[in-house]
């Protein structure tokens, strides 16, 4: 007979603790542990149960395991097939993140009617919202594919014996937070039944080559809500970002064992759903101000795909003690020290200013690549000099002021030249005598800091 035993389990990062604790010692977060109970089957149980689950499993040479040659299908959408690896390989596990309202729910909506509409069954189980509000959301996006199954349940039992009954070929589950097994007596959303839905899907996906794809909450802190051991467990790891009131977002994989975690997707949030960008570059910095200081466009890398982007930095006179650094879409300990490189290197007196970097249109990007644009910007604002509105720059700055060479130059040259810009300052380490006769813009190669300041701004 099974013991009964409570427990108490951060939901935070799962560390598990015999008596309730106000702060985890663990993750160093307050209130996160809740009362679990867990029932503690007999070792002989155990091992009767063990032998059950593994008596067709042998050991085999890996020379003699033959792989299936089925190729991946695509979504239809080639911004997240891109994220992917080109597309969904069969019996693959997906983890889709991101904050509320971001458009995850809508994104998979529009994936499940894709992939229907090419003779695919897809199943759309949803814990969180009624067939009725499903409709009301799928109307709107304009999707009546006949493949396209809804079911609105969370129990994962039922939700086993309707699987095995339809045998979809794609699965998708809003979300893992909101499923529940009966036999554990815990609620929704606590660790231990998310870890018990993410294995019965991850088995329900292995068994039956069924791809699955997977809703995740976030923590206010951004992360996935529940435990690490949760994004160890799927194939792939997605995050959908952006700022919920503006209209751009950028999908990201954090992890993928069928591809690259390197690549991006751009998409535009419409009145009619998700709609992919292409060509974001062009649509990024069509609004760039002229004559204005403070502005620049910068060439950056995702991936593959190389993006220009408009910078801004303001510098003002500070009215506190302590001067602000306030940054959007860039990392501010990066901005804290491009600004201690500008004073010691350059001489720029900016230790009472405030000064604040924001990337326009909502994004996030860490490339060192950055560095230049911003050093460029926040010169630019100080010393209340425009940049020039046909010069690009990409660039990664050292703490001795040098400008260090980036990777993808030739990408990021062409894409600038198909733009219309007419110079682009890079990194003398990229340059090379053969780009005059490739290129017909302008290439401005740099050494350092001060180099680049005086070739921009002119002093």
């Amino acid at each position: 007979m099974a013991k009964v035993k409570t427990r108490y389990v951060c939901q935070n990062c799962g560390y598990i603790n015999p008596k309730w604790l106000g702060k985890c010692p663990e993750c160093l977060q307050w209130n996160t542990f809740e009362e679990e109970v867990e029932e503690k089957i007999s070792s002989k149980t155990k091992a009767l149960a063990n032998v059950g689950s593994s008596i067709n499993s042998k050991p085999v040479k890996i020379n003699s395991i033959t792989i299936d040659r089925e190729e991946r299908f695509s979504t239809k959408i080639p911004e997240l097939d891109r994220v992917l690896g080109n597309g969904i390989i069969p019996g693959s596990l997906v983890l889709v993140g991101g904050d509320p309202g971001i458009g995850k729910s809508t994104l998979l909506l529009q994936v499940s009617n894709n992939i229907s509409e090419t003779g695919k069954k897809v199943l759309y189980i949803s814990g969180e919202e009624s067939e009725n509000q499903i409709k009301m959301r799928a109307k709107r996006l304009n999707i009546n594919s006949d493949n396209l199954l809804i079911y609105t349940e969370n129990n994962l039992a039922a939700i086993e014996i309707v699987v095995s009954d339809i045998k979809p070929d794609v699965i998708v589950v809003d979300s893992v937070q909101t499923m529940i097994n009966p036999e554990i007596n815990s609620a929704p959303g606590t660790v231990s039944q998310i870890k018990e839905a993410t294995s019965k899907f991850m088995k329900i996906s292995k068994q039956n080559g069924i791809s699955t794809f997977i809703v995740g909450h976030v923590t206010k802190e951004g992360a996935l809500a529940g435990p690490k051991i949760l994004e160890h467990m799927v194939d792939t790891v997605l995050y959908f970002e952006g700022e919920r009131y503006n209209t751009y977002r950028i999908l990201r994989a954090v992890k993928n064992r069928f591809g690259s975690t390197n690549e991006l997707g751009v998409f535009e949030m419409k009145s009619d759903g998700l709609v992919e960008l292409e060509n974001p570059s062009k649509i990024l910095i069509s609004e760039k101000p002229v004559d204005v200081s403070g502005s620049v466009i910068v060439s950056t890398v995702e991936g593959t795909r190389s993006m220009l982007l408009e910078l801004q930095a303001l510098v003002a006179t500070t009215n506190f003690g302590y001067p602000r650094r306030t940054t959007t879409g860039v990392d501010n300990n990066r901005v804290a020290l491009i600004l201690a490189v500008l004073e010691k290197v350059v001489g720029m007196q900016i230790q009472n200013q405030d000064v604040f970097v924001n990337i326009i249109g909502g994004l996030r990007i860490n490339e060192p690549s950055m560095d230049l644009g911003i050093a460029l910007a926040i010169a630019s604002s100080f010393r209340n000099i425009p940049i020039d509105a046909s010069v690009a720059v990409t660039g990664e700055i050292g703490l001795t002021g040098e400008v260090r060479t980036v990777s993808f130059i030739e990408k990021r040259i062409s894409e600038c030249e198909k733009l219309g810009f007419k110079k682009m300052v890079i990194p003398r380490g990229n340059y090379i005598e053969e780009f005059k006769k490739d290129y017909k813009m302008e290439l401005i190669p740099v050494s350092n800091i001060r180099q680049a300041i005086f070739e921009v701004l002119g002093r």
